[in-house]
C-alpha cells in the first residue's frame, strides 16, 4: 500500500526543462549551487554539467528537467580555463584549500615556463590529484585521502588543446589559460608543471570562462537568484533551451512519421534520408540532433548505414525543450 502510494505521489516543484548557466563564487561545492538553483525555480529535478571545486570561480552550467539527459554531451565539450599558479608549495589537494605538503625555493624564469608548456599540450597522461571524485574500489578518493588512507591513482588519458602563459604577476605566481576536452584536470597541470620545473606549486585560483557552448557572459550570478522560499521564485525566462547544450551538434530535419519511428526505438536507413543528412555529422558512429520542425526530438548516432535513436525525449519533454 506505502509503496502504491509512493509510486503515484506527484513530485515537488515545477516541470522545468532548460539551462541555467551560474557564474558559481569560490567557497561552494557545486551541489550546493544545485540544490541553491534548484531551490530558486522551484524545479523537480536538477543537475550539474561539469564539477567545479569549491576553490573554483565560473561557468557551472544547472540542468533542469530534459536538460540532464544531454549533461553527457556537455561534459564532452571544450572547456577553457584560466588559473594562478603558486610557485614553491605543493598542497594535498593540489590547489590553496589543502593543507602545505612540501616547500622549493625554485622560481622558473618565464622563458623556462614556456619551453615547458608543449610537453603538456596534446593527447597526454595524467594522474587526477588525490582528493578527486574517481573511485577506488567503490569509494570516492577524496574519502580514502580525509581519512588518511594512501591514495595511488593511474594515470589517465587527457586531452589539451592551449596551455599558454598569460602572466607573471610576480615571481611566486604565473596566470595561465587553458582549453582542454573531458576530465582534464586543472590542478594536476599546475602540479606537474611546477614539477617539470624543477619545484612545486599549486593552484592559487581557477576560473572556468566556458564549457562546451556554454560562455561566462551567459551566466548569472549566483546570489542573483532567488534565495529561500520567503522570496519569490527565479523567473523561468533565465533559462535556456535543452537545445542550447547542443548547438554543436548538426541537425537533421525528420517527418513527423520518422520521428515517431525513433520512440519506437527503430532505426531508420540513411537511404531514406538522404539529401538531409548534414555533412558536417560523421557517417562512422557521429552524433546527430533529431529535430520534427521546431521540437528536438532526440539525440541519434549514424551507424552502419542507420540512423539509431540514442537519447530520446518523452513527448511532454520534447514540448518543453525548446529549438
Amino acid at each position: 500500500m506505502n509503496g502504491r502510494h509512493r509510486r503515484n505521489r506527484k513530485p515537488r516543484g515545477l516541470a522545468l526543462d532548460g539551462w541555467l548557466i551560474v557564474d558559481k563564487p569560490s567557497g561552494i561545492g557545486s551541489t550546493d549551487v544545485v540544490a541553491r538553483a534548484k531551490r530558486a525555480f522551484d524545479a523537480q529535478k536538477a543537475g550539474h554539467g561539469g564539477t567545479l571545486d569549491p576553490l573554483a570561480t565560473g561557468v557551472l552550467p544547472v540542468a533542469f528537467g530534459a536538460a540532464t539527459k544531454t549533461v553527457p554531451y556537455v561534459m564532452d565539450g571544450t572547456k577553457s580555463y584560466r588559473f594562478t599558479l603558486r610557485f614553491g608549495e605543493s598542497r594535498d589537494t593540489d590547489d590553496a584549500d589543502g593543507r602545505a605538503t612540501g616547500t622549493n625555493p625554485g622560481r622558473p624564469e618565464d622563458e623556462a615556463i614556456r619551453a615547458a608548456l608543449p610537453a603538456f599540450i596534446g593527447d597526454i597522461m595524467q594522474v587526477p590529484p588525490i582528493y578527486s571524485a574517481i573511485k577506488l574500489g567503490g569509494e570516492r578518493a577524496y574519502d580514502l585521502a580525509r581519512e588518511g588512507q594512501l591514495v595511488e591513482l593511474q594515470p589517465r588519458p587527457a586531452r589539451v588543446d592551449r596551455f599558454e602563459l598569460e602572466g607573471r604577476p610576480d615571481a611566486d605566481h604565473a596566470v595561465f589559460l587553458v582549453e582542454s576536452g573531458k576530465g582534464v584536470y586543472m590542478r594536476s597541470l599546475a602540479r606537474d608543471l611546477a614539477l617539470a620545473l624543477g619545484t612545486l606549486g599549486h593552484i592559487a585560483a581557477l576560473r572556468r570562462m566556458r564549457v562546451g557552448p556554454f560562455r561566462e557572459e551567459q551566466a548569472v550570478p549566483l546570489d542573483k537568484l532567488a534565495a529561500s522560499g520567503d522570496t519569490p521564485r527565479s523567473s523561468p525566462d533565465l533559462l535556456l533551451p535543452v537545445t542550447t547544450a547542443l548547438a554543436d551538434i548538426p541537425a537533421l530535419a525528420l517527418a513527423e512519421a520518422e520521428a515517431a519511428r525513433l520512440g519506437f526505438g527503430q532505426a531508420i536507413s540513411l537511404v531514406e534520408l538522404m539529401g538531409r543528412v548534414p555533412g558536417t555529422a560523421d557517417p562512422d558512429g557521429g552524433l546527430v540532433r533529431a529535430m520534427a520542425g521546431e521540437r528536438f526530438v532526440g539525440l541519434c548516432r549514424l551507424d552502419s548505414g542507420l540512423l539509431k535513436p540514442e537519447r530520446l525525449m518523452a513527448a511532454g519533454e520534447a514540448q518543453r525543450a525548446g529549438g
